[in-house]
């Protein structure tokens, strides 16, 4: 019996790091009840998806995808946006478009600090003091 190495499927996947990941996420897989695509032959998890990957019965790509999505927590569904038409602009009074810009000037715009502010901010902070609460 061949054994599958790393130099089978480093032509399928070029980094390793990203391999280990690809093949301990598909093991996984198997091992949860997921249909393999090659003759088992007595290996075990690991061994069966590393030669999946090297026999190119899987694609990374779709490894890679799965293995995006089994480790997000949080997926965002792209909804196309309904078509709302917008209303039209209405005049301000005048009391309100003076207000408009001292109101502009409260907002804090972190792009306009630089870089001098910056650190001079940064060495007036004070460490927290210890306590023995902790």
């Amino acid at each position: 019996m061949a054994r599958v190495t790393v130099e089978d499927c480093i032509d399928k996947v070029e980094n390793r790091f990203e391999l280990v990941l690809l093949a301990s996420h598909r093991a996984r897989l198997i091992s949860q009840g997921a249909p393999i695509t090659v003759d088992r032959d007595n290996d075990k998890n690991p061994v069966v998806a590393l030669r999946e990957i090297a026999d190119e019965t899987l694609s990374p790509g779709d490894l890679k995808e799965d293995l995006i999505h089994s480790l997000q927590k949080h997926v965002e569904v792209d909804e196309p946006e309904a078509d709302v038409p917008e209303a039209p602009p209405q005049a301000e009074p005048a009391a309100e478009q003076a207000a408009a810009p001292e109101a502009e000037e409260d907002v804090v715009a972190f792009d306009r600090m630089s870089e001098e502010e910056l650190l001079a901010g940064i060495e007036g902070l004070v460490p927290p003091e210890k306590s023995d609460e902790y």
